[in-house]
């Protein structure tokens, strides 16, 4: 039986429709707010763990947005799951704080500028939240790709 690796990320979108990344220390590229789901945790418990903890913010997380399977060569398989995190108001943006050395910087990108944060796959995945989230629904992808 499969055992895969689960995380979960929030999508905040700003008014002009790009893209709240993060920059993880221990990561060679960007991402969104999110991580690993631990054992008996759901993937959106995890996302608004993952984001109390990286942003220092508790904010409202929607409904899922995506469902990707996304085996990793070196990580074995994944299941990753972005919710919506909608909108940060101005005095949300500025009350960011990273806690830890986790995170290093955030800011807001295109979704046509999304590969030169980070891999292919990534700026797939998160092309498919935006289009479910402007579409009102949900999409399965695989490596990104809805299917």
């Amino acid at each position: 039986m499969a055992t895969p690796r689960v995380a979960a990320g929030a999508l905040f979108l700003n008014n002009e429709g790009h893209v709240l990344l993060v920059r993880p220390a221990y990561k060679n590229h960007w991402d969104i707010p999110g991580g690993y789901v631990e054992p008996g945790e759901s993937p959106r418990s995890a996302c608004i763990r993952e984001v109390e903890e990286e942003l220092g913010l508790t904010t409202p997380i929607g409904p899922m947005l995506v469902v990707d399977w996304a085996p990793a060569e070196n990580e074995g398989d994944k299941l990753l799951f972005i919710f919506d995190g909608g909108t940060l108001t101005a005095q949300q943006e500025l009350a960011i704080r990273f806690e830890d050395a986790e995170l290093t910087e955030w800011r807001y990108v295109a979704a046509e500028a999304l590969e030169q944060h980070g891999p292919p796959r990534l700026a797939r995945r998160i092309r498919t939240a935006i289009a479910a989230c402007s579409a009102g629904g949900s999409a399965y992808a695989e490596h990104g790709d809805a299917i």
